[in-house]
């Protein structure tokens, strides 16, 4: 049987509490590019869950912003079926544009293969071998 690849990104996979937010900085797992932070945490959904930040430090016109975050949105939803049961909380580190695009795509997938790599290392250690 061949296996569906939802591409929708429904509210459940969307960090919205502060205290979710919270818990993905306290565990200080990071990731980053000149674009790009990502700070992650394993969660024990059976989903990815997404949080953004977009600073006006980083962008002062909400127009900006907003352009950003659809962005990475869409990034994330077109990968989120690579991903393993995380939170991923992604910063905006300096402001892109139309013009960016291409870099900040390559650095965001970049990012997400460095993300599963450490993902599937972390779980191998926490895997318990046994001789029989």
């Amino acid at each position: 049987m061949i296996k569906m690849v939802m591409f929708s990104l429904p509210k459940q996979a969307k960090l919205i509490k502060t205290d979710d937010f919270s818990s993905v900085f306290n565990l200080r797992k990071r990731i980053a590019s000149p674009y790009l932070v990502m700070r992650f945490k394993p969660n024990l959904l059976n989903r990815p869950r997404l949080g953004l930040i977009v600073a006006k430090k980083t962008a002062k016109l909400a127009v900006k912003r907003n352009y950003m975050r659809r962005v990475l949105r869409e990034l994330f939803r077109l990968n989120q079926h690579n991903l393993p049961s995380i939170d991923l909380v992604i910063q905006a580190q300096k402001t892109f544009e139309k013009t960016d695009f291409n870099q900040v795509k390559q650095e965001f997938e970049q990012l997400m293969l460095k993300l599963i790599a450490k993902n599937t290392e972390n779980s191998s250690k926490n895997t318990v071998k046994t001789d029989v």
